[in-house]
Formats: C-alpha cells, sequence, structure tokens
C-alpha cells in the first residue's frame, strides 16, 4: 500500500496536469459541438441552445467543408510520401561512411523543423514572388516561363507543400537516422560478400529493419499533415480561390471570423475521426506487414 500510495504521489501532478489542460478542453468543446455556442452566448449564455448533432449535420451540408477537406486529403496525399521519402534519402546519406561533416549537415537539415513558421514562411513567400522571386528566377534562366506559385490556384497548394516537406523532414530524419544506426552492419557485410547490390541492400535489409521506425513516422507525419493551418494562413489566407483552404484554417475562420464556436467544435471533432481513422488504417497495415 504504501508503495501504491507513494506511486501516486509521483503520477498525481503529471495527472491533474493532463487533466486540467487536455480533458477538461476535450470535454468542453465535446459539449459546444453539440450546442449553438457563438458571440450572442458569449454575451449571456441565456442565449445559448442545444442543438445536439445538428452542428455536424450543417457543416456536412457545406460546400465549403468539402472543399477544404478535398485540398487537405490532397496534401497529405503528397506531402507525407514526399516528406518521408525525402527524410529516408537524407538519413541514408548521413548513415554513409562516405559522409563527411555529419554532423553539422545533421544539424543543418534539422534546423528548419526548430525555426518560427510564421518566420519562414514570410520568407518563402520572397522566393515563390512572381517577379523577384529565386525560383521563377531559376525557372527563367533555364527558359522556362515564371509561374505564379501564390496566385495560381493549380500551383498555390504544390508551392505550400514544397514549404512544408522542407520545413519538416528533418524531424522525421532524426527519427531515422537513430534506426538506421541500429542496424547490424554484419547484415550489410554479409549481403555485399553474397553479391548484393545497393538496391537489393536497402529492399531485403534496410526497409525491413526500418518498419518500426518507419510506421512511427508515417503516423506523426500524417497526423501533423491532417492539422495543416500555419502554412496557408501565412501565405495564402486560403486562397487563390480557396484552393489551400484546409479543415482547420475552415475552422479558425468558423469559430472566430465567425464565432459560431459550436460549428467550430463539431469541425474540430470531425477532424480528430479523420486522423483517427487515418492513423489506425496504418496501424492495421503495419501490423499486416509484420505478421507476413
Amino acid at each position: 500500500m504504501n508503495e501504491q500510495r507513494a506511486a501516486w504521489t509521483f503520477v498525481a501532478p503529471a495527472l491533474f496536469i493532463i487533466g486540467a489542460f487536455f480533458l477538461v478542453p476535450v470535454l468542453a468543446a465535446l459539449v459546444l459541438s453539440l450546442t449553438d455556442f457563438d458571440l450572442y452566448a458569449l454575451a449571456d449564455l441565456r442565449n445559448l441552445r442545444w442543438v445536439w448533432l445538428g452542428n455536424y449535420i450543417d457543416v456536412l451540408k457545406t460546400p465549403l467543408f468539402w472543399k477544404s477537406l478535398g485540398n487537405t486529403l490532397y496534401f497529405v496525399a503528397v506531402g507525407v510520401p514526399l516528406s518521408i521519402a525525402l527524410s529516408l534519402g537524407a538519413a541514408l546519406l548521413l548513415d554513409s561512411k562516405l559522409a563527411r561533416f555529419a554532423g553539422f549537415f545533421r544539424t543543418a537539415l534539422f534546423a528548419p523543423v526548430v525555426t518560427t513558421v510564421v518566420a519562414v514562411a514570410v520568407i518563402w513567400r520572397y522566393l515563390f514572388h512572381t517577379r523577384y522571386g529565386v525560383l521563377n528566377y531559376v525557372l527563367q534562366t533555364l527558359g522556362l516561363p515564371a509561374i505564379d506559385w501564390l496566385g495560381d490556384p493549380h500551383w498555390s497548394m504544390p508551392a505550400i507543400i514544397l514549404f512544408a516537406v522542407w520545413k519538416n523532414f528533418g524531424y522525421n530524419m532524426i527519427i531515422l537516422l537513430a534506426a538506421l544506426q541500429g542496424v547490424p552492419r554484419e547484415l550489410y557485410e554479409a549481403a555485399r560478400i553474397d553479391g548484393a547490390s545497393f538496391v537489393q541492400r536497402i529492399r531485403h535489409i534496410t526497409l525491413p529493419m526500418l518498419r518500426p521506425a518507419l510506421l512511427l513516422v508515417s503516423i506523426i507525419t500524417v497526423s501533423g499533415y491532417f492539422q495543416l493551418f500555419a502554412e496557408p494562413y501565412v501565405m495564402t489566407r486560403g486562397d487563390p480561390l480557396q484552393s489551400t483552404m484546409s479543415v482547420l484554417y475552415f475552422m479558425y475562420q468558423e469559430g472566430f471570423t465567425w464565432w459560431s464556436l459550436g460549428r467550430a467544435s463539431a469541425i474540430a471533432f470531425l477532424l480528430f475521426l479523420l486522423i483517427l481513422a487515418a492513423t489506425t488504417l496504418l496501424l492495421r497495415w503495419g501490423r499486416r506487414k509484420e505478421a507476413l
């Protein structure tokens, strides 16, 4: 009993913080999603009414929600594979015996992760500038026409994907690099003696040994990319023609532009269900691969 009491005594502060700053806000948001909580109810709670699932039904009937959902799925479907592939490539290069100044490049590639999103997004806006941007300067040097990266609906989301991948791939790179350093070198030596090529060693040794780490970074990246907000908020404000409007940005507009906090809470829980479904599918896929 003394051991249990001591254990609960040490755990209690952490449980209190988790309950106060996570569970209570989540429960409050769930309650709000069942009401028509808006600016009038914020001024006087007597104006609050229970609508139950009405907010969810209204959101699902809103065309802008499906537009933002499509943009978010597009961002996830393209950005996640690019981010993981770039992270894996950088980790393989840093883990190679031919790598020089690995510590410097590891720090340099990880640096974008710890930089402020707003600050680097402003810089990337100038890089994407139609007339003075570096990217269009390179394109014109190669004899290609300039692209209105943030003003053309066809190019605005690819531009944000490019920025997000650059900003976030270093985090996954560190995880994959740590996993690569745990792979026994004897396996590579044996495969090299047997005549296996570099591609065969990657396919039959590196990727199978990295499967748990790849599953981890996939879940982290998918859940993070579904929460796309800062990039379109700073760079495009959801435009042009709502081509960069994400679900989280749509939730922000509902809650803090139109002060429809009940609808915003409903959007938040719909996004939570979407992330839960995606991560559950990834976990089942990972377990099925391990069973094989």
